[in-house]
């Protein structure tokens, strides 16, 4: 089903897209290709907004697809062939998630779309946030009869360009005020530390030993006289993009109840715990959201990788297609 949600500034309106599949409905928007609720088994698993006026107002990227680059570029800048291009500055002088208008804030079109399916499309022009090349993105949300959100992203480009996508969706599997008290399972060895303003070091660090280590599963809630951490930080899953999808994280409730796994093709996993969240309006169902109220697991290459040799490669050739699949699997 599809209908219209909202118009935006310029007179265009936004489309919702409702999709169903066994114990699954999803609610997806054109306008930044949101999800904007996902239920499973009746329950909202995820943050969002019942009204189009919020999203543009105080959305922290709450289910959005972010790109051109997902997370941050150090000082919004990047060098191609020998060429400096500088990108819009959005976040303490540096570029996150693709900038004051990344793909998050702009209309996507509908191709396609079924009872359990939809594919979007978005064309970011060349010079569109400081980057060079015309992009074509293509986004496929797929319900599956396993119980899993399917989503399979491609893009290609007329010149050199970095292309990092990933899905913002923040998870909360039992509507407490906080995730603090779910168990997270993530399958990395080593992580990437970060400066105070959540650039990368350079450094690749194991996991062992450190609050950082999730590969046993454990509450993200700190225990009394542990160090305090504000996890907003990328995971190494491989280093590179794999062929299959492969398991990543899980997430159970605190009662163990709901279960999701991510499984992904890509070579990072951005855990971030949700520690800023501060709406001021309600969210789904009237709920307030606060610090922790969800959490994210975006699957991705590396942050600042265009500008870090030795992470995983984002630069997007012309006559190459760049593909990721991410899965949801929810028992």
């Amino acid at each position: 089903m599809i209908q219209e949600f909202g118009v935006l500034p310029d007179g265009t309106p936004v489309e919702e897209i409702t999709l169903k599949k066994g114990e699954l409905e999803a609610s997806v928007l054109t306008f930044g290709a949101i999800i904007r609720d996902l239920k499973f088994a009746g329950q909202s698993v995820v943050l969002g907004f019942d009204n189009l006026q919020d999203y543009l107002d105080h959305s922290p990227y709450f289910g959005a697809i972010v790109g051109r680059c997902a997370n941050r570029i150090a000082n919004g800048k990047l060098e191609i062939d020998g060429r400096a291009y500088q990108l819009s500055q959005n976040d303490n002088g540096h570029h996150l998630h693709g900038g004051t208008q990344g793909f998050s804030r702009r209309n996507w079109q509908i191709e396609q779309s079924d009872k359990a399916s939809v594919l979007l499309k978005l064309v970011s022009e060349d010079g569109d946030m400081g980057y060079p090349g015309r992009v074509e993105v293509l986004v496929r949300y797929t319900l599956t009869g396993a119980g899993a959100v399917r989503v399979k992203m491609s893009a290609t480009t007329d010149q050199s360009t970095p292309v990092n996508l990933a899905q913002h969706s923040y998870f909360n599997l039992d509507g407490s005020d906080t995730i603090l008290d779910h168990q997270l399972e993530i399958a990395a060895e080593t992580y990437v530390p970060v400066n105070d303003h959540l650039i990368p070091t350079g450094e690749i660090r194991s996991v062992a030993w450190t609050p950082y280590d999730f590969q046993d599963g454990r509450r993200l809630r700190r225990k009394s006289g542990e160090e305090a951490v504000i996890y907003d930080h990328n995971f190494c899953l491989s280093d590179a993009p794999r062929d299959a999808v492969e398991f990543a994280a899980a997430l159970e409730d605190k009662s163990g109840d709901r279960r999701m796994e991510v499984w992904t093709t890509e070579p990072g996993l951005q855990l971030y715990d949700g520690g800023k969240i501060d709406v001021p309006v309600p969210g789904l169902a009237g709920k307030n959201y606060g610090a922790h109220a969800g959490l994210c697991l975006e699957a991705q290459r590396w942050p600042d990788s265009v500008n870090r040799k030795t992470f995983t490669d984002v630069l997007l050739r012309p006559g190459v297609s760049y593909n990721q699949v991410t899965e949801f699997r929810f028992s």
